[in-house]
């Protein structure tokens, strides 16, 4: 069974993995607590008998500098597969089965889940150090920190000495498994979801140091629309990737990594992330309780397994609230796909039900829903031009015809406004919330108006 959390604010790893060399130099890679991490590295970087205050501002130190290099993705968007070396021309040095000091010990089981911030930024600070004998640097000087203590600084002094006055001290940040944070499948036009307002605002923060990427403004946000495959196109161009507008995980891992370098995050003169700027419509999950159109379309994808497997998964109806039959049907889906069984559509769950949607599509059943064609599995946004949009212009250039209250529609190839506004219309009439887009129950519906209205009528002779 495979588990993975993917939360959106900095968290307190429960395992790191550390590669016992430099970046490209081939040697053992370790898996260890976060815990036994810190504990090692102070231990290898300190001295047990230096004054306590000394002693605990290393140690914040050495915990927010990891915490960095795993909340930048440091080294996996640049390939590798590993969070942090124990080379110090890079990191923090570690030595595999060392002996721990107990007093040292104590100290990170009391600190471990704290980290140093600069005021108004969430990410951990980029706490550069060295020993300040042998190696002089910008940041906290190790050696230094000695006499500072000896004089009556405490560890937050001592650190505010060396990083400045503007910054502060996370206490009691959670504790979650760690993860790789590329969304499972690739990000393509019609794709949607908080992954999508990730790449939305780190592309349009890359465009200012490269302006030839489009802005994306008009896109929903979190809908990848085609501003925002115009803009990972062009970066694609930029940076020497297939220009196929679609973010694999290669793309991902070079936008995160040029996103670090053009905010600094590994710099101590960071711009830095404020805690507004990943601010998403869309939740990190789904479960009992919720309701509204995104309900509605996970209901969707969930009776459309149903009618793929309909001894192993119930049919539900697409209320909108996700309630206990949601519930239960979620759990079908989770136990036949293997995976951890709470009831909530995570990203796991949903990228099966994504994946199985897509790739059973013409195997589907005409009567699952009642009406055919099928969604085809991909949100419908304004600006985009195929041969699904050409369908529901077709639909709708009738029903709007049959509906003068309605706005009217003509065929033009391209999701326009005219578009835009009957669907907004159709949506609040039947559903009473309006997203501006061709979600899979708004294509349900107009589907289904469009078939009322039957063969339409021969055209008059010119």
């Amino acid at each position: 069974m495979v588990v993975i959390s993917r939360p959106y604010e900095p968290f307190i790893p429960e395992f790191i993995k550390v590669h016992l060399g430099e970046p490209d130099e081939p040697a053992e890679d370790v898996v260890v607590s976060f815990t036994d991490y810190i504990k090692n590295v102070a231990s290898s970087e300190i001295y047990p008998t230096w004054p306590e205050s000394a002693i605990r501002a290393n140690i914040y130190a050495q915990i927010t500098f990891a915490l960095n290099r795993i909340y930048t993705e440091w080294y996996r968007s640049r390939g590798y597969d590993f969070d942090i070396t124990n080379s110090t021309r890079f990191d923090q040095a570690f030595v595999k089965d060392r002996e721990i000091f107990e007093n040292i010990s104590k100290i990170v089981d009391e600190i471990f889940n704290s980290y140093v911030v600069r005021w108004g930024q969430i990410q951990p600070y980029f706490t550069a150090y060295c020993d300040g004998r042998v190696t002089q640097c910008e940041g906290l000087l190790q050696w230094g920190t000695v006499p500072l203590a000896q004089q009556g600084y405490g560890p937050y002094d001592i650190l505010q000495y060396y990083y400045g006055e503007d910054i502060d001290i996370l206490r009691d940040v959670p504790v979650r498994a760690n993860f790789e944070s590329y969304p499972l499948y690739p990000l393509r036009l019609g794709s949607f979801g908080r992954d999508v307002s990730i790449i939305q605002n780190e592309l349009n923060r890359i465009r200012k140091n490269y302006p030839s990427i489009p802005l994306i403004s008009n896109d929903e946000e979190g809908v990848f629309g085609v501003e925002t495959e115009a803009a990972v196109r062009r970066f694609q161009e930029i940076f020497n990737l297939t220009p196929d507008g679609i973010v694999g995980n290669a793309t991902w891992y070079k936008i995160k990594q040029v996103f670090n370098a053009v905010k600094g995050l590994g710099e101590l003169a960071s711009e830095g992330i404020a805690p507004g700027d990943f601010d998403s419509p869309f939740a990190v999950s789904w479960q009992e309780g919720d309701y509204g159109f995104w309900v509605r379309l996970l209901q969707y994808y969930i009776r459309a397994l149903a009618c793929l497997y309909p001894d192993e998964i119930p049919k539900i109806e697409l209320t909108g609230y996700f309630g206990p039959e949601t519930t239960q049907a979620v759990l079908a889906i989770q136990t036949k796909f293997d995976l951890i069984l709470d009831g909530v559509v995570g990203i796991q769950t949903y990228a099966v039900l994504d994946r199985e949607y897509r790739n059973n599509l013409n195997r589907l059943p005409a009567d699952c829903f009642g009406v055919e064609p099928h969604y085809p599995g991909y949100l419908l946004s304004r600006g985009m031009g195929d041969k699904n949009v050409i369908l529901m212009q077709e639909y709708l250039e009738r029903i709007t015809q049959a509906d003068p209250s309605l706005p009217r529609v003509t065929v033009t190839g391209i999701f326009d406004d005219a578009m835009l506004e009957a669907v907004r219309a159709l949506q609040e009439r039947h559903f009473n919330e309006v997203i501006d887009v061709i979600d899979p129950n708004t294509w349900l519906l107009i589907v289904r108006l469009y078939q009322e209205l039957g063969t339409p009528p021969p055209a008059e002779a010119t």
